[in-house]
């Protein structure tokens, strides 16, 4: 109380909890030395394990809390065996096991037939955050299963564990630059090795209408589609399943029939002699978005006849899901269980990372003032910890409030540096678990000694490759007559109020007249500047941007008299701006 501890007799004690992380969040409780971050960073750890992407080859941390087993059984993406046997089929997609009795002889029914389990695995299927769903059989043909054992892991899981991210060597130092800020350096090996690989599936989706002009038809007959964009087309105009796809490949072939108010006498006689294959259509065929490309894993077909709840005038609804492998990249989001969280700044050659005396280069370079401001020294413990549990391969489990001490790891670490030959000498300073770093360009040893060792990194939802986004020109508001926003609207770039004070600190008038006329609203303006262009012209005065004219009416429609005059005091007619 009032941050004070006081010592009472054993038999004043009336209420005890049953467990010192009894008081926590699961996923706060799989933060190993909870008890030496900061409230605010810990908040943090434990909500970005909810954000980690399920890689292909997951990994349980070695420096777990003990609570990974309980959140990988309780998330219902392990499969546990139903009753004691012997596992007699095991494949990707089923496992078949021959129960057994308490004895551990099999069981069969009264026709002599083996009493069996069979359960089915998920394959790559589709989670909401795009990530994927696939399920592993971790047990062989013959093995012996107890009731409640795991045996095949889910997403994010290993061996029946929790595993949201790696294992990797980490450094805590600068490296000329590319940390600042927090950012991240990491090496070539691990692209290399797949670790931060993951699989991401998306759904892209069209719904073939009943319109005011007739049915809207799936084909693969689109007019003036070459044959090349045509290629991965079934003859219902469906891509195939497996075809691997790029922005902007046709994935439904869709024709929609167009308006057919002022028909010329020539189509009167094509429709004629040819029928309705004479009709005028628009394509409207679904695409893949800019910047996606990925193999095409599944498609689905959904029938008004089978589904009733398709929208009104809603024929068919077909549904594209499309997989693609995305490893580390510059611009990725990793972050610790400790809320140590930063952006992948450089992909090094393993040849220039820093390298231990045994040679061994590290994975990862954090920036060491991400420690002190923040007070998350739970990171340091652990990558202390990780490294005897490494040199050691043994797994440890250090629970919340009540884990292993400072000393204890030093002292352990420091034996066993000391047998592998990799401790420093015997001062206070030397045992202090850092090591002599040698600089991978050059050969030549770092001047101070670095903290080194294994730490469990994770990566996040936030990628780079989903959020870079350019436009050139594209759709623009009804209203505004403003470019819409948003990578989803393939939309322009917001300049707003501040962004408008900082180009008048730097008197750039052209540059802020351009983006608050042309390349916002002015829409004569813009048409003008194109022509201008094109013919080599100088670039005209800004007209009237839409938005003063947006002002305008909606101060009219408030029963307000607004009139715009002249500089000669001549009333102008703001429709014909």
């Amino acid at each position: 109380f009032m941050e004070t501890i006081k010592y009472v007799p054993r038999d004043e004690v009336d209420l005890m909890d049953v467990s010192p992380k009894q008081i926590v969040s699961v996923s706060t409780s799989l933060i190993p030395f909870l008890e030496h971050d900061d409230a605010n960073r810990a908040l943090m750890g434990s909500n970005m394990q909810r954000q980690a992407v399920p890689l292909i080859k997951p990994e349980a941390p070695i420096v777990g809390t003990g609570m990974e087993a309980v959140a990988a059984r309780d998330s219902g993406y392990v499969i546990l065996a139903k009753n004691d046997g012997i596992v007699k089929y095991v494949d990707a997609r089923k496992i078949v096991i021959h129960r057994t009795d308490d004895k551990g002889n099999p069981m069969f029914d009264e026709n002599g037939e083996p009493i069996t389990d069979e359960y089915r695995l998920l394959k790559f299927v589709r989670s909401n955050q795009d990530t994927c769903i696939n399920q592993r059989p971790i047990v062989n043909l013959g093995d012996k299963v107890k009731k409640g054992e795991p045996i095949a892991d889910g997403p994010a899981t290993d061996m029946g564990e929790l595993a949201l991210g790696k294992n990797v060597l980490v450094a805590f130092m600068p490296w000329e630059g590319y940390n600042f800020e927090d950012a991240i350096l990491i090496g070539q090996q691990l692209l290399e090795e797949d670790a931060y690989t993951s699989i991401h599936i998306e759904v892209y989706e069209t719904q073939v209408r009943e319109t005011r002009l007739g049915p809207e038809e799936v084909t693969a007959e689109i007019p003036n589609v070459s044959k090349e964009a045509l290629r991965n087309l079934d003859e219902d105009g469906i891509v195939r399943i497996g075809a691997f796809v790029s922005s902007r490949d046709i994935l439904v072939g869709k024709v929609t029939p167009k308006g057919e108010e002022d028909i010329t006498p020539e189509d009167k006689i094509i429709r004629s002699v040819f029928g309705d294959k004479g009709r005028d259509v628009q394509d409207t065929s679904l695409r893949l978005p800019h910047g996606v490309q990925g193999r095409v894993i599944d498609v689905k077909i959904f029938d008004r006849s089978e589904v009733a709840e398709l929208g009104a005038g809603v024929d068919k609804l077909i549904k594209v899901y499309v997989a693609s492998r995305k490893p580390l990249d510059v611009g990725d989001k990793l972050a610790g269980r400790h809320g140590n969280k930063g952006v992948v700044s450089k992909i090094l050659p393993k040849e220039d990372m820093p390298f231990l005396p045994d040679g061994t280069p590290v994975d990862v370079i954090f920036s060491p003032l991400g420690v002190p401001s923040r007070m998350n020294l739970g990171q340091v413990l652990e990558t202390h910890l990780g490294w005897f549990a490494k040199l050691t391969s043994t797994y440890v489990a250090t629970p919340v409030f009540s884990g292993i001490k400072e000393d204890e790891i030093m002292d352990e670490l420091y034996k066993v540096r000391k047998e592998r030959g990799l401790d420093m000498g015997d001062s206070e300073e030397e045992k202090s678990g850092k090591v002599i770093l040698r600089d991978g360009r050059t050969g030549l040893p770092f001047d101070q000694p670095v903290v080194v060792g294994y730490m469990y990194v994770m990566k996040l939802i936030h990628i780079a490759q989903d959020k870079i986004h350019a436009r050139s020109t594209g759709p623009y508001s009804l209203i505004h007559h403003q470019p819409l926003g948003g990578k989803a609207q393939f939309g322009g770039q917001r300049f707003g109020e501040m962004e408008v004070w900082a180009l008048e600190a730097y008197g750039a008038a052209y540059t802020l007249s351009e983006m608050l006329s042309v390349k916002s609203d002015d829409v004569k303006g813009r048409n003008e500047v194109y022509k201008a262009i094109l013919k080599n012209r100088n670039i005209p005065e800004p007209g009237i941007p839409e938005s003063f004219r947006v002002l305008v009416k909606e101060l009219q429609g408030l029963a307000l008299d607004i009139r715009i005059y002249d500089e000669d005091g001549n009333e102008i007619n703001i429709d014909n701006l």
